[in-house]
């Protein structure tokens, strides 16, 4: 079993909700065991910034799947919760992104893991810092500023 780490986020409608939700639905995923999740966090938007905080957080699994198998099964997931993308960085009701797979590397158009900027959002390594310190070099660039992030919950689990 692999072990892999996916960043969660919503910013409209009841983000807690939303994001309990793909949590539930990840961990009925076959060959997929949810083996710890984070705090979660209101955070400011990242990229585009004119749209509402998010909530954030991030979920350790362990997988037998294939990489590319396991990110169809989440993007059908943030479509069965009503994700549509309107646009780069946008608002969405739910957002699921795989930071690591192990130590794999993939590179291709639709899947790059690492994740190619999880350095630098504070949004991602603040959570992951939380369950995964060995993950979040603390010369990161992203954990230059988390002055705007807050706690909000508990793991969801």
């Amino acid at each position: 079993m692999m072990t892999v780490y996916l960043s969660l986020g919503s910013n409209m409608g009841e983000r807690i909700d939303f994001l309990s939700a793909a949590i539930k639905r990840i961990g009925e995923i076959e060959g997929v065991k949810v083996v710890n999740c984070s705090s979660v966090y209101d955070t400011p938007p990242w990229g585009y910034i004119e749209q509402a905080t998010f909530y954030n957080c991030v979920l350790a699994i362990q997988t037998d799947l294939e990489a590319e198998v396991l990110l169809q099964k989440l993007l059908a997931i943030e479509k069965d919760l009503g994700r549509e993308r309107l646009f780069k960085y946008g608002p969405r009701v739910i957002d699921v992104d795989i930071l690591l797979y192990g130590d794999e590397i993939h590179d291709s158009e639709t899947l790059s893991v690492p994740h190619p900027f999880m350095y630098e959002r504070a949004f991602v390594l603040v959570p992951l810092r939380e369950i995964a310190p060995e993950h979040v070099p603390l010369d990161s660039p992203g954990l230059n500023d988390t002055s705007g992030i807050v706690k909000v919950s508990e793991p969801l689990q």
